[in-house]
């Protein structure tokens, strides 16, 4: 037999509650074309079936380790667990609730092997409910394509504003050195955590690559349970335009007037309108406010686009 590949790349997979889920991200993994990975199954505290999903993986294969969290602690702190761990070159991260693409690892673990850079990422697509009652992948979206086609090697953000609108922390492979060295880590507590935590590395990062090929399907919950179906709830906002504002600072901080410029057109075009909607509606005055208040920062920036006049409503609360 032959003794498995030593492990280039800890894929960090933390999961609450997704018992329904978690067996397709494992056999995501298990499918990938790169064989030489590691990963760190991260359960916190769940109630269901998901920490004995985890479990069977690691009896199932070697290449599985499992962390099973005695209090749930939120999504920030399951990464900060799996991170902790890492012992791999490379660090990579999977919702335990998405899947893989079969060449993900390989794409995104050669791609950045050959160029030297800090990290790389790739596109992504949504998993929707389907009329079968299963989930169909889409196409990917236009900020997605506008991040991460065409193929870049070796860019910055200063050549590629664009990419500040890729920030999600499960489409990339990073050197887990860069971690270390930039000591980055998930704010614990908040929602939209990851954020800040895209926009320190590229700030951060000495060179970073981009490929256009879909690396996960993101999972939109058929029963709404998914973090991003409830910006409706007040603490929710908060938290989603706090994350916003500070990704923003980051790269204000960092001197990158044209990411931050790419960044404000991309919220003010994709993440507000919806957020309009609902508070045409919300019970709340203060969701209105804060939303309010939001958009108005964003609009005196003298980068900001002019407003669409269906938004205008937003200023005025």
């Amino acid at each position: 037999m032959t003794p498995p590949a030593e492990p280039v790349v800890t894929v960090v997979v933390p999961g609450f509650d997704v018992a329904e889920f978690a067996q397709e991200a494992i056999d995501s993994l298990r499918a990938q074309t790169l064989t030489a990975w590691t990963a760190v199954l991260v359960d916190d505290a769940s109630t269901d079936a998901t920490g004995a999903i985890f479990d069977a993986a690691v009896a199932a294969d070697p290449r599985f380790r499992v962390v099973h969290h005695a209090a749930q602690a939120g999504l920030s702190a399951a990464r900060n667990t799996g991170l902790d761990l890492v012992e791999t070159p490379l660090t990579a991260f999977l919702d335990a609730d998405d899947r893989y693409t079969p060449r993900a690892l390989e794409r995104l673990v050669g791609t950045v092997t050959a160029s030297g850079s800090d990290f790389a990422l790739g596109a992504y697509v949504r998993l929707r409910p389907d009329t079968a009652g299963g989930y169909a992948a889409g196409h990917v979206q236009p900020w997605v394509a506008a991040a991460t086609d065409p193929a870049r090697t070796a860019t910055t953000l200063s050549e590629h504003p664009e990419a500040s609108g890729n920030i999600v922390a499960w489409s990339k492979v990073s050197r887990t050195e860069l971690w270390r060295r930039a000591a980055l880590r998930f704010p614990v507590g908040k929602a939209y955590e990851d954020q800040i935590v895209a926009q320190q590395m590229y700030t951060r990062a000495r060179a970073f690559d981009v490929i256009p090929d879909v690396v996960v399907e993101w999972r939109e919950r058929a029963d709404g349970s998914s973090i991003t179906q409830h910006k409706s709830e007040l603490p929710v906002l908060r938290d989603y335009l706090e994350a916003l504002a500070g990704g923003i600072a980051v790269l204000d901080a960092a001197d990158e007037p044209r990411a931050a410029a790419s960044r404000v057109r991309l919220i003010l075009s994709m993440d507000v309108p919806p957020l309009v909607e609902i508070a045409r509606h919300h019970p709340d005055d203060e969701y209105r406010r804060a939303l309010g208040a939001f958009v108005r920062a964003l609009t005196r920036r003298d980068s900001a686009p002019a407003l669409d006049p269906a938004l205008q409503d937003a200023l005025a609360w």
